[in-house]
């Protein structure tokens, strides 16, 4: 089947009310790269509310948010959308979460004063709020395609993230504090969901992870998942700038 018959449906989780530091830029990305495929891009939304068959769709994202828009989330997510988002996760659709969406896909985030808002444990993570924040320009190595790739992207969160044994993390941390500044990791995958603090926004500054997002989701809906070889010019020179400002910070 040629790519121009193929459609990919990519749903946005919550836009209204997590949606910092640039997260709607992926959502803009996956649309952008996957119609420069020649793919028919189908975009969705979905906000609190009535439940929701995720399934149905290829592409899945949820960004990032404070205490608060957390907390509304949380409830959603227990009374409406948590089962339905777990079911698509085991059924192989493609997920995206960045920083809150992130830390509320875990078993769960406990905030500065103690409170614990449960996740939906689709990612074998918790967190629990730090002392101080992790801020600035992150490079992380990852070998998540296979050959090891630089990933960057800004950091800024409180939250410390720690991983069980039933997740792999996104990379490892050159510059930059990761999931909770000591173990060296950033992100975690599982299953075609890859959770992550990188923030700013990830996708237009690293289109492999782009690319490789679209592809997982061709690979499920359709069996095959090859993909145009794309003009990537313009999209380096803001990866490797954000590179130079990450390695220009003090102390690295």
């Amino acid at each position: 089947m040629r790519d121009a018959k193929r459609t990919i449906e990519i749903c946005h989780l919550y836009p209204d009310l997590m949606n910092l530091y640039g997260d709607r830029g992926n959502v803009i990305a996956l649309a952008r790269r996957a119609a420069w495929h020649g793919l028919t891009v189908q975009l969705s939304h979905v906000s609190v509310g009535s439940p929701v068959d995720f399934r149905r769709y290829d592409i899945l994202f949820i960004g990032g948010g404070q205490d608060r828009e957390q907390r509304i989330i949380c409830r959603d997510f227990q009374e409406a959308k948590g089962s339905s988002l777990a079911e698509a996760v085991e059924d192989g659709v493609v997920l995206l979460a960045i920083c809150g969406g992130y830390q509320l896909l875990g078993e769960y985030y406990q905030t500065s004063t103690g409170e614990r808002l449960p996740g939906i444990g689709v990612l074998d993570v918790y967190t629990e709020a730090g002392d101080g924040r992790m801020i600035g320009n992150v490079v992380v190595e990852s070998t998540l395609a296979g050959e090891p790739r630089t990933l960057v992207g800004f950091e800024n969160h409180s939250g410390r993230t720690y991983l069980g044994p039933g997740v792999q993390p996104l990379g490892r941390v050159k510059v930059g504090g990761g999931n909770n500044g000591q173990d060296g990791t950033e992100g975690a995958v599982y299953r075609n969901v890859i959770g992550t603090y990188l923030h700013g926004s990830l996708l237009p500054k690293n289109p492999w992870l782009t690319d490789y997002l679209i592809a997982r989701a061709l690979e499920r809906r359709y069996g095959s998942a090859e993909l145009r070889t794309l003009d990537d010019d313009i999209e380096l020179l803001a990866h490797n700038a954000a590179i130079r400002r990450a390695m220009s910070r003090p102390g690295v």
